[in-house]
């Protein structure tokens, strides 16, 4: 994930008090903590918290946006996500941080940065000529940590105007897996790409992506199962909207299709009595008018004529 560092910040309990109930209230998330004051006293706390941590309105919703790019591609990859920060930690090095379940005791065994993970690797890489199947799985994860290192930077590019900052520890940790996959920088660079993949991913789930980032403003940190709750509120909610399109689009129809057979109905109605006024003899007269017609039977009406 993004910046990755020792320690887990919701063990140490970094977690900076800014309620902005107003906002939370307007994602449809978690409860509100108003003491009356209203919605001017929240946004007066956040301003102060920004002005804290000497961070701009705009640089706090990137790195949140970025974060939860992280967060959100990995859920999506099948991973679990130990936790989400944008709090910053000048002794480790990050604005903000995502974290694997388990990082802090990788960290602690020094074995939690790509570089550790690629040099455990490494040996297990199969050389030119050699069976590469019984490691197949290994590679693809290499490939899906790959996506999730790119993700923050994807979000940025998809929701956000303008350029984002290179984000240099992501890019270097994907460089050093893609390395146990690529035999040159040439091929590294074609590999990453430019966040194509990531993108793709993502773009579905651009809602769920904002909406995470500003309980994540709101928050500052969330673990593991907050992440998910966000996430499944928001899916639950999408799913909810297209089940109340599809019964509207279903009523819809239900009414065209009783009209049609109203219609069709009178229709019907109309057809039978015109029907039922024509006069039975019509039938009997055309028959005797063919009847006349036909000469076996117009030579036997003449005998019987003669015999009279």
């Amino acid at each position: 994930m993004s910046d990755m560092s020792e320690g887990n910040p919701v063990e140490k309990g970094n977690t900076p008090a800014a309620s902005l109930a107003g906002m939370e209230a307007a994602a449809g998330i978690g409860g509100t903590t108003d003491d009356g004051s209203g919605a001017n006293a929240d946004v007066d706390e956040y301003e102060t918290l920004l002005a804290s941590l000497n961070r701009t309105y705009e640089q706090d919703v990137r790195i949140a946006v970025h974060e939860s790019g992280h967060a959100v591609c990995a859920r999506l990859l099948g991973h679990q996500v130990g936790g989400v920060t944008v709090t910053p930690d000048a002794t480790r090095g990050y604005e903000g941080l995502c974290w694997d379940v388990g990082h802090a005791e990788a960290f602690t065994e020094d074995r939690g940065d790509a570089a550790d993970v690629r040099e455990a690797l490494a040996s297990h890489v199969p050389q030119a000529g050699e069976d590469s199947r019984p490691v197949a799985d290994v590679f693809a994860s290499v490939y899906a940590k790959c996506i999730e290192f790119l993700a923050g930077r994807a979000a940025e590019r998809m929701l956000l105007d303008g350029e984002p900052a290179v984000p240099a520890d992501d890019l270097r940790q994907a460089r050093e897996l893609a390395l146990l996959i690529c035999m040159s920088e040439e091929a590294i660079d074609t590999f990453l790409g430019r966040d194509v993949v990531a993108r793709d991913l993502l773009l579905p789930y651009g809602p769920v992506i904002m909406t995470l980032q500003l309980v994540l403003r709101i928050k500052r940190t969330l673990a593991g199962a907050e992440i998910d709750k966000v996430i499944w509120d928001m899916e639950a909610q999408k799913a909810l909207a297209l089940e109340r399109e599809r019964r509207t689009e279903w009523r819809k129809r239900e009414l065209t299709a009783n009209r049609f057979r109203a219609e069709r109905g009178h229709a019907n109605d109309v057809a039978a009595r015109a029907t039922s006024r024509v006069r039975p003899h019509r039938c009997r007269s055309r028959c005797r008018i063919l009847n006349r017609s036909d000469p076996v039977i117009g030579d036997i009406n003449d005998r019987k004529a003669r015999r009279m």
